[in-house]
């Protein structure tokens, strides 16, 4: 892998167009496949015995859907530069990213992996709030909150200015928190999941006191779905700890 990695001419332009080009067709792909596979399977394969999970009863509207699959594809450029420049950094060896599973005991892989998780929940809480500002939200936030009934498809439908915003955060982090590989690919299967159960529109968490206690700490559908509801409260990305912690979230009824 890391004669790969030094092979590739990061002074050509063309080469990193094209590095670009294939980073963002697979990240978009991959968004469209697993949504789309997502929503077929919770909202039409089994939606009649999971109707009394589903949050807007209403059907798609294809024009918001279109929407949203313009602006994820944007996203999925910007999400794809910002993998490239990743990908130079470690070529360079200026990420803490290793490879050799003996450089850190094993129990650090699922404490990095808690770590990454807590430090971007309280990056991105922090950035929400700052972009629900009056003058800020029109530049930065309004074209997510356009879905107000959310879909799968609503998970990257950003403005270009919000995507940078989120997609920065991972060139910082791998820049000082020491990560394995597959512990950074373990996050970013975590971040695809989370942003298509929180927007999907049906709580798939359970019921009962063990899904009371799961849904108390972490985000899910319900809980994202008031936040473009009712706008101004429940900002965090996974847990609920800083929406808790600054009185910002509108309780769940317990199921």
């Amino acid at each position: 892998m890391n004669s790969i990695i030094t092979e590739i001419d990061f002074n050509n332009f063309f080469v990193i167009i094209l590095l670009i080009l294939v980073f963002a067709t697979i990240i978009f792909l991959r968004y469209l496949a697993f949504s789309g596979v997502y929503h077929w399977f919770f909202l039409h394969k089994f939606r009649e015995r999971l109707t009394h999970r589903i949050l807007n009863k209403k059907p798609l509207k294809k024009k918001q859907v279109r929407k949203e699959i313009y602006w994820s594809l944007i996203s999925g450029f910007i999400f794809g530069g910002i993998a490239v420049f990743i990908y130079y950094l470690w070529s360079i060896n200026y990420t803490a990213i290793y490879l050799d599973f003996n450089t850190y005991p094993l129990w650090y892989i699922p404490l990095s992996i808690f770590a990454f998780l807590f430090i971007q929940d309280t990056y991105y809480y922090w950035i929400h709030r700052w972009m629900h500002l009056p003058k800020i939200y029109k530049f930065f936030h309004k074209v997510h909150h356009k879905s107000v009934h959310t879909t799968v498809f609503t998970a990257f439908s950003f403005h270009p200015y919000e995507t940078f915003l989120q997609a920065i955060f991972l060139p910082i982090i791998v820049f000082f928190l020491p990560m394995h590989l597959y512990a950074l690919f373990a996050v970013l299967l975590i971040m695809t999941l989370s942003a298509t159960i929180n927007h999907a529109g049906i709580e798939v968490y359970p019921s009962g006191k063990l899904g009371n206690w799961f849904r108390k700490w972490i985000i899910g559908a319900t809980h994202h779905d008031s936040h473009h509801t009712k706008f101004n409260f429940n900002y965090g990305l996974y847990f609920t700890f800083w929406d808790r912690l600054m009185k910002t979230e509108i309780e769940e009824k317990k199921s």
